[in-house]
Parts: structure tokens; C-alpha cells; sequence
């Protein structure tokens, strides 16, 4: 077998922005190797929290066919300061020889940019297209696209035909699958209870409301994420599979969600602020969560998973 060594340096330069990154300057950087220098192409500093930027900077800048390493910086701190997530970017679809050195220089660029500031570690392997048209047109999502088991969407049908009023969504982790969590019978006044207080959810609510003298029934999206008392791993999952589920609801099942709504905790829930969401004072259009949207010519979805940067052979 043909061992392949590569020498891998940093300049002055890279060592200055990984200096000003650990201080906080930037939320992302992207770095290439060219000619065996490490090189930074891109630099993000923040805008709003690390979940809220994470699918914004990280999934335009992901490239078909180009590995690439992305060092991304969460909000929390360790005794060495900001903690970072290191991403190692290697597409099925880039050539042989790039997978190579990107494998064999991983700990080099984590030991160049110090190793005690990296909290979690993701490897990225494929790009996934889904073919989730209701007249079987291709569509393409970007995000993190993990099966929905039978009895969940079941569920859904039933909450979509009022003959269930609430429907909890959790991620299977360990199986990548979303899998039902509750489906129990629940008033408004029950709402705030349903929502974990140490784990992320999906919720579905069937809201009964009179509104301008119409009785209705909306289906709200709740989306309930505890702030620090989840993992990384698990904040990220929730907030990168959240739009593919919802495009798989409401496009294959046809399902019409007249809000959207992220929370921290259940208190938020109550009758005058899930009205004030319905129908906002302004008459203002239904706001809907932003999709990010990447590069023109970038389809399917990238799949981020956690694990060693040698698992790269994939099985037949």
C-alpha cells in the first residue's frame, strides 16, 4: 500500500487569525489547503447567537466537490477561552488525493489552532438529494434530512384531520430518526407542561381560537429549545432538521401551519402570546423561519455527522 505524507505549514498570517479567533473576533473560518499552506478563505464574524448563525455561514460555504476544514465558534467559554466545533468537510464526489491530505493534515490544523479550544468535532461526508415532491418533482433541502417513522407521521395525519390536538417530535439520536414523543390530549392551559425543560422538541398544536368572530383551528409549529441544558450535538440537530421536516409536512402530507414559533422554555406559551403570534397586531404577513440560502449551484442537502475523519470509505 502507498503511503501518502504531507507536510503542512501555516504562515504568519493564519497564525494571526487563528490568534484573533480564539480572542472572539470571528464566528467561522474556513480553511483550504493550497500548495501544502494552510490558507484561511473565509472569515464570519458574529451576528447573532451561535445557533441562529450556524446554518447561515456554514452550509452556503460547503462546496460539491472541495474538502475543506471549518473551525466554527460557539458563545460559551472554557478555561482557554471561546469553544470552537471543528468540521471536517470531505464530499464523496472530491477527487481521491484531496480526501488524502485533508485526512492526513486533521490533527495538524487542530494542533496549530490548539486543541483545548475544541468542544465538539463533526465529519461531513454527504450530499443528499430528496425527492419529497407531492408530484414527484425534485426538490432539493438544505439542512439535515433524518426519516420520519411511521407512527410520528401517522400522528401527523391524525392532528392534520383534528382527530388528534397535539403531537411532540423528538431525534432519535444515536439512530438519526425522528420518532414520536406524545401525543396526549392537551389544552392551552396544558401547553407550558408538555415542553421539556432539559431537551429539544417538536411540537404540533392544534389551536382553537375565535378571532374577528371566526371560530378557527390553526396548527402551530413550536419549536422548544432549553438554551445550554442540551448538547451541541443536539442543538445542532434540532436547528438543521427543523426545515426539512417542515418542508416534508407541508408539502408532502400538505399540511398548513399558520405559525411558526422557537421558544427556550414552556412559560412563553400562553394564550396571549400564542394569539398575538396567530395574528400579530400589525396584520403583518405570517413570518416564517429564514431558509439559508446557499450559492446559486449548490443542491441536496449536507449532511454533517459526528465521527473520525478516517471513516471516509463508505459501505456498498
Amino acid at each position: 500500500v502507498q503511503q501518502c505524507f504531507f507536510l503542512l505549514t501555516a504562515s504568519d498570517d493564519v497564525r494571526e487569525t487563528f490568534a484573533k479567533a480564539r480572542n472572539g473576533k470571528y464566528r467561522l473560518l474556513k480553511l483550504d489547503i493550497e500548495d501544502e499552506q494552510l490558507t484561511v478563505s473565509v472569515r464570519e464574524k458574529p451576528v447573532s447567537s451561535w445557533d441562529k448563525d450556524y446554518d447561515d455561514f456554514i452550509l452556503p460555504i460547503l462546496e460539491d466537490q472541495q474538502p475543506c476544514y471549518i473551525l466554527y465558534r460557539l458563545d460559551t467559554q472554557n478555561a482557554q477561552g471561546y469553544e470552537w466545533v471543528f468540521i471536517a468537510w470531505s464530499p464523496d464526489y472530491s477527487h481521491v488525493r484531496q480526501k488524502m491530505l485533508y485526512a492526513a493534515t486533521r490533527a495538524t490544523v487542530k494542533k496549530e489552532f490548539g486543541g483545548g479550544h475544541i468542544k465538539e468535532e463533526l465529519f461531513g461526508t454527504t450530499k443528499i438529494q430528496t425527492d419529497i415532491g407531492v408530484d414527484t418533482k425534485q426538490q432539493t433541502l438544505q439542512g439535515v434530512a433524518f426519516p420520519i417513522q411511521r407512527d410520528a407521521f401517522q400522528a401527523l395525519e391524525q392532528l392534520k384531520n383534528h382527530k388528534l390536538n397535539y403531537v411532540q417530535l423528538k431525534i432519535d439520536i444515536p439512530n438519526e430518526v425522528i420518532v414520536l414523543a406524545n401525543t396526549a390530549y392537551t389544552e392551552m392551559k396544558d401547553l407550558p407542561a408538555r415542553v421539556p425543560k432539559d431537551a429539544a422538541r417538536y411540537h404540533f398544536f392544534l389551536y382553537k381560537h375565535s378571532h374577528e368572530g371566526d371560530y378557527l383551528n390553526s396548527i402551530v409549529f413550536i419549536y422548544s429549545m432549553p438554551g445550554y441544558a442540551c448538547s451541541i450535538r443536539e442543538r445542532m440537530l434540532y436547528s438543521s432538521c427543523k426545515s426539512p421536516l417542515l418542508d416534508v409536512i407541508e408539502n408532502r402530507l400538505m399540511m398548513e401551519i399558520a405559525k411558526k414559533i422557537e421558544i427556550d422554555n414552556g412559560e412563553e406559551l400562553t394564550s396571549d402570546f400564542l394569539y398575538d403570534e396567530v395574528h400579530p397586531k400589525q396584520h403583518a404577513h405570517k413570518q416564517n423561519f429564514a431558509k439559508p440560502k446557499g450559492p446559486a449551484g449548490k443542491r441536496g442537502i449536507r449532511r454533517l455527522i459526528r465521527g473520525p475523519a478516517e471513516a471516509e470509505t463508505t459501505s456498498d
